[in-house]
């Protein structure tokens, strides 16, 4: 088979069904589908069964993480292409059939991907911004940590898809990691291999509340910064002109935890990671978040509903 679609699965009977039917109804056909049940409490698992789909995989694991999910999905593919969907998520009909041509014109690379869909609680929906991409490119994206340090991010889970060795080489996805494993992952990818993109928009991303500024987040960052600690690890086995796009893209990390922590109303952590940040680059942005840390709760809350209402 040519792919393997691996779909970690934990407490999302909800949207399960919708994201395996997006899988069943792609263009492109030879793939096995396999759900990795992260401990669910639902019903979730049940619906999947229901399904009765010869090419649909189910197993199960006791609850330890997406990353351990995802992983477990990676050594069960019966492919050397194993493309990730979550099961809140979905893919428009030719996204499989998109990556195989990159597949097929770039067999060299370790990561395969599209540009998606963001899709908000109330169901308006927009591309991913990528700055300095043609919006017909269709190759081997060459700046990659250039483009995430000033776009949203260019290789997103739902619309990524690895080689088997390249996910080997770099140990999959990283144990343990609450929040940005995904980006981690990718990095590390785009770091050791080269990348082929497609511009077109072919999944979609479903936010939550708290991912489109409507709630608080549901969790802090981790601490210690594991992810940031990875980065700055290639930040450092990097040269130039590598190690200065790096550089911007370990800056825009440190900025993403900080919106996170002046969300939750934590201004002083959000300093920390504002001198994070200064120490790879300190630009405008970064001038303005240590200007709203200085802000009562209320009225950062306020700033991130409007700027998200512009987006």
């Amino acid at each position: 088979m040519t792919f393997s679609v691996v779909i970690p699965l934990f407490n999302q009977a909800g949207t399960v069904v919708r994201a395996i039917r997006s899988v069943l109804g792609q263009t492109f056909g030879d793939y096995e589908i396999i759900v990795v049940n992260d401990g669910s409490e639902d019903d979730g698992p049940a619906r999947v069964k229901a399904l009765d789909d010869p090419r649909i995989r189910l197993i199960h694991q006791e609850n330890r993480g997406v990353s351990a999910a995802r992983n477990r999905g990676i050594g069960e593919a019966g492919s050397d292409l194993i493309a990730f969907l979550d099961a809140d998520d979905l893919w428009l009909p030719t996204y499989l059939e998109t990556v195989h041509g990159l597949a097929t014109r770039f067999p060299a690379c370790g990561l395969y991907a599209t540009r998606y869909f963001y899709r908000s609680p109330e169901g308006r929906e927009y591309a991913a911004v990528l700055r300095g991409i043609p919006e017909d490119f269709e190759g081997i994206l060459d700046h990659y940590f250039e483009t995430a340090a000033r776009s949203h991010p260019p290789v997103w889970t739902g619309a990524a898809c690895a080689r088997k060795k390249a996910l080997n080489r770099i140990g999959g996805f990283p144990a343990g990691v609450a929040s940005g494993e995904d980006l981690l992952t990718w990095a590390r990818l785009s770091f050791h291999f080269q990348v082929a993109y497609s511009m077109k928009p072919l999944a979609v991303y479903h936010l939550d509340n708290a991912a489109s500024y409507r709630e608080k987040p549901g969790r802090v960052p981790d601490a210690p910064d594991y992810v940031g600690g990875e980065l700055r690890r290639l930040f450092h086995e990097s040269t130039p002109p590598l190690r200065n796009s790096l550089g911007l893209y370990c800056a825009q990390w440190h900025k993403m935890r900080c919106s996170c922590y002046l969300r939750l109303g934590m201004q002083r952590d959000a300093r920390r990671e504002i001198r994070a940040a200064g120490r790879y680059d300190f630009d405008f942005p970064l001038l303005a978040y240590l200007l709203v840390s200085l802000l009562p709760e209320g009225a950062i809350r306020k700033i991130f509903r409007l700027v998200m209402s512009f987006r």
